[in-house]
């Protein structure tokens, strides 16, 4: 015999089983005892005379009344177990069904869908689950499709631009002079940072990136990379506030110089002439904070959930003049968490600084 194919089918099928073998186990039991526990009611024990001399009618009766008595208690047993079964297959079987069906319509893309949440019980948890997941998924689908649509804005600026220049070149109109030779390798180096940006990005983000995972004094390396910021600072009188005592956590060297660097570069394009740049390292309970302050027009709450997004900018035209690609701060956090670690920035609002960080385990 086939067996169903709907899970509501099988758990019917499995309590009839239950019930037919739980019934017939009460029959054959009440038929091999209850003569005897007859005879033993009526006075008359095995061997006894006169339990020998009882009345075959009288044994006749008893057995089909007890006969009867088993039928009518088969049927309403087999009724009611089979209304029971039904109420609770359909209460296994029915946050199934549905789990499955959401799942067949995220699977066509409808990643809106979400199934409903019952009393807490471990449906509930699954459902709660459930609905994260097509939380997720539905975030990742967005973020795919944002990232397609600023990749191409992105691209067509500069595309834009050389196609209009060769065009110009093509027709006689622009003159091949040197600033325009010099105007089309800027705009084809900012293409290839972008290309690059973008490549390491993913590979950050899917962990691709080689790493090599060592103790680093993350004080010194801010040190390292200050240094190499001063030069941009000095004429603008920007002082920069460097650690100076050893912290050292678990990291990539390279990476974290990385980052530094990328927080560095952002304070100094935002920070006000003749203010300063703080450079913090910590270590607080197994977990290094590195640190880095500017006192430039800050962020709004808004803001510090967003800056750490693929392409977007505080100051877009800025940022385009300056040549920036809008995913370094992408870059940053994907490294961070490659590294074990985490990137975030806090600010206290508009025009009161703002502040990066970076966590990492502690050596």
């Amino acid at each position: 015999m086939a067996l169903p194919r709907s899970l509501r089918g099988r758990l019917m099928l499995a309590f009839l089983v239950v019930i037919v073998a739980t019934l017939g186990t009460v029959a054959v039991a009440t038929l091999l005892v209850g003569p005897g526990y007859f005879a033993e009611a009526m006075g008359h024990l095995p061997g006894d005379p006169m339990g020998e001399a009882m009345d075959a009618a009288t044994r006749a009766a008893f057995n089909e009344a007890m006969q009867q008595a088993l039928v009518a208690a088969t049927v309403i047993a087999i009724v009611s177990a089979t209304v029971v079964s039904l109420a609770v297959a359909a209460r296994i079987a029915g946050p199934i069904g549905t789990l499955a069906a959401a799942a067949r319509r995220i699977a066509d893309g409808h990643y809106a869908e979400r199934v409903p949440v019952s009393d807490p019980d471990e449906f509930a948890e699954m459902a709660t689950s459930f609905n994260e997941m097509a939380g997720s998924l539905e975030a990742t689908e967005r973020r795919r499709l944002q990232l397609v649509g600023d990749v191409a804005h992105e691209l067509r600026t500069p595309l834009t631009t050389l196609d209009g220049y060769l065009e110009g070149l093509e027709d006689g109109v622009v003159a091949p002079s040197g600033e325009t030779w010099r105007l089309l390798r800027a705009e084809t180096a900012r293409l290839t940072r972008m290309v690059n940006d973008l490549s390491e990005l993913w590979r950050a983000e899917v962990r691709q990136l080689p790493l090599r995972i060592e103790a680093v004094d993350v004080a010194a390396v801010a040190r390292e990379v200050g240094d190499r910021f001063a030069p941009q600072a000095q004429p603008r009188g920007v002082i920069l506030d460097l650690p100076a005592s050893p912290v050292t956590a678990l990291g990539d060297h390279d990476r974290v110089a990385q980052i530094v660097s990328n927080y560095l570069s952002n304070a100094l394009r935002h920070a006000p002439d003749g203010s300063r740049v703080a450079v913090a390292v910590d270590n607080l309970d197994g977990v290094v904070t590195l640190s880095v302050r500017d006192e430039g027009p800050g962020l709004t709450p808004e803001q510090l959930d967003a800056v750490f997004e693929r392409f977007y900018r505080v100051d877009a035209a800025r940022s385009r003049a300056a040549g920036g690609s809008g995913i370094g701060l992408a870059i940053v956090r994907a490294l961070a968490e490659a590294m074990g670690g985490r990137a975030w920035a806090e600010s206290a609002g508009r025009g009161r600084g703002a502040t990066f960080l970076l966590a990492l385990p502690a050596d």
